[in-house]
Order: structure tokens, then C-alpha cells, then sequence
């Protein structure tokens, strides 16, 4: 996993990467390796909550696990929301039948030292999958904010969002500031046109709003990847998000790129950082985040601080 060990040659397909082009993930383990108190809702196509590096770090609804079936045993709304929500189908089964949403999650979460599979930037999370893209990969406008704010009412710590399109949406916007009212980070992927958002935004990473951090992808020769969109007024930080391996549906791995990629890695760190001193008012948030990074010569004039982010 070069996003969090780059060795200089562990890139899958063989190219070598730039040693130490990566989240510095292995020293902010040193400090915290996370902890099930943090909660993520990976905003997607779902989770295969059954996989078994993800099994362990999946939110389970204790209230309506042991609550009568057919009935909203916690009140909130959804009935047997047992590991989470699909908006997609309105229905309370989350389960991925596309293997985005699971990559995503293995990133942020997958377990770390159970002899299987692949590590995320936290061994100790509580991933929350809420389902609003279908396995065909897409999903409604009335979706996302139906998920927006059902995670905004589990309280989450972060929302993870490698997902965009369509113009701007005074109803997301919205969705995302009742989100940054309660004191939730929400990541979002720049996108993977390789266009300028200061001139064409991509929603939702373009919305002005004090939670939003956006998200570049760097390769692991530590360069912006050839897809990437990029800002230089609104796009925060870049994390790797080329040749990325990580957890898909049905138990299986596979080796994914896009900002998609990039987005859970910066979860994941935020997530660590929400493990060891709790939640901060998101400007301290962004300036730890803007302020920590470590300056790329390829991202001069690319992103606000032209920075890869730094876990530790």
C-alpha cells in the first residue's frame, strides 16, 4: 500500500514510486491507530459489510439489531437499519453490489494485523455505510441529500464523498451545511477530469462551506495524477489516488484510481486526528490539515497549498 508505506517500489504496477510520497501513515500510528468512538459514514454505492477486513470496523445499530424485525425499534425513522441506509432503493440494506463504496471504505478502515488482505490509514474505526448510489454507479440529487442527512443525524464525526456531478444544488448545499451546523467534516473528491474547479466547479467538493475539504490525486512518483482535477482557490489538499488496492464487494481486492482514492485517505487521517483530540471547530481543522502537508513541486499553482497530506 504505497499511499501508506511508499518504499520507492511498491507501486502494483511495478513503476516506481518516490520513496516517502506517501500519508506518513506508519509514524501517526505511532500516536493513535484510531478508534471505534469515531464514526464515518462512507457516502456511496455501499459496503459490503460482510467482507472480512471490513467486518470488525462496520457500525452495527445495536437497537435495531436486537429490536423486532419490521419495526423502527430506535425511532429515527428507517426501519432495520441494521449497518446503515440505501437511499438508493429505500430499502435498509446497505450492501454493495458495485465494490466503490467498499474500496473506499478498506482505505479509511480496512482491519490492520488480522493476517488478511490490506490496512486502512485507522485500524479502529466505526464505518457507517450509507447507500445512495446504485450498483450501476449512479444515484439521484434527492438521494445524496436523503443520505447527507441521515448520517447528519447519527451524529457521524466525518462523511467521505468520492462522488460528484451535476450543477450546483442549493438542496445539497444545504444537506452539507446542516452537516457543518452539528460539526461534521465532509470530504469530497475534486473529480477525475482533469479540469480547473476555480473555473468549472465540481459538486459537491466545490461547495463554499466551512466543512468541505477537497481532494486532489497524487500518484506515487508524488505528482498530480493525469485525471485529477485541481484548483488553486478550491481545491485543499491531494492524497494518493493512482493504482490504489484496497477491499471490494464479495470479499475480493482490487487495484482502483481516481480522486475517489484519494478522498478516504484524507478521511482516514482526519479520522486519526478526531481518535486523538476529538472534534475542532473545522477552520482549525482545515489549517491543520492545509498547514501539515508536505509541499509538492508539482502542485505548485494546483491546489491551495500545493501540499500532500500528512498523517502525522
Amino acid at each position: 500500500l504505497w499511499g501508506l508505506r511508499n518504499t520507492g517500489s511498491n507501486e502494483p504496477k511495478g513503476t516506481a514510486g518516490i520513496e516517502g510520497a506517501d500519508v506518513n501513515a506508519l509514524k501517526a500510528w505511532d500516536l493513535t491507530t484510531g478508534s471505534k468512538n469515531v464514526k464515518i459514514a462512507v457516502i456511496d454505492t455501499g459496503v459490503d459489510y460482510n467482507h472480512p477486513d471490513l467486518k470488525g470496523n462496520v457500525w452495527i445499530n445495536e437497537k435495531e439489531l436486537n429490536g423486532k424485525p419490521g419495526v423502527d425499534d430506535d425511532g429515527d425513522g428507517y426501519i432495520d437499519d441494521i449497518h446503515g441506509y440505501n437511499f438508493a432503493t429505500n430499502t435498509a440494506d446497505p450492501m454493495d453490489g458495485h465494490g466503490h463504496g467498499t474500496h473506499c471504505s478498506g482505505t479509511i478502515g480496512a482491519l490492520h494485523d488480522n493476517q488478511v488482505g490490506v490496512a486502512g490509514v485507522m485500524s479502529d474505526a466505526t464505518i457507517v455505510p450509507v447507500k445512495f448510489l446504485g450498483d450501476d454507479g449512479s444515484g439521484t440529487l434527492e438521494a445524496a441529500v436523503k443520505a447527507i442527512d441521515y448520517a447528519t443525524s447519527l451524529n457521524v464525526d466525518l462523511m467521505s464523498n468520492s462522488w460528484g456531478g451535476g450543477g450546483y444544488s442549493q438542496a445539497l448545499f444545504d444537506a452539507i451545511k446542516r452537516a457543518s451546523d452539528k460539526g461534521i467534516i465532509f470530504t469530497a473528491a475534486a473529480g477525475n477530469e482533469s479540469s480547473n474547479n476555480d473555473s468549472d466547479p465540481s459538486y459537491p467538493a466545490s461547495y463554499q462551506l466551512p466543512n468541505v475539504v477537497s481532494v486532489a490525486a497524487l500518484t506515487a512518483q508524488n505528482g498530480l495524477a493525469y485525471f485529477s482535477c485541481y484548483g488553486r482557490n478550491s481545491v485543499h489538499i491531494a492524497a494518493p489516488g493512482h493504482n490504489i488496492l484496497s477491499t471490494v464487494k464479495g470479499g475480493g481486492y482490487q487495484v482502483m484510481s481516481g480522486t475517489s482514492m484519494a478522498t478516504p485517505h484524507v478521511s482516514g487521517v482526519l479520522g486519526l486526528l478526531l481518535a486523538k483530540e476529538g472534534r475542532m471547530p473545522h477552520e482549525v481543522m482545515k489549517e491543520r490539515v492545509m498547514m501539515t502537508g508536505v509541499p509538492v513541486q508539482g502542485l505548485r499553482g494546483k491546489t491551495m497549498t500545493a501540499s500532500r497530506i500528512d498523517a502525522y
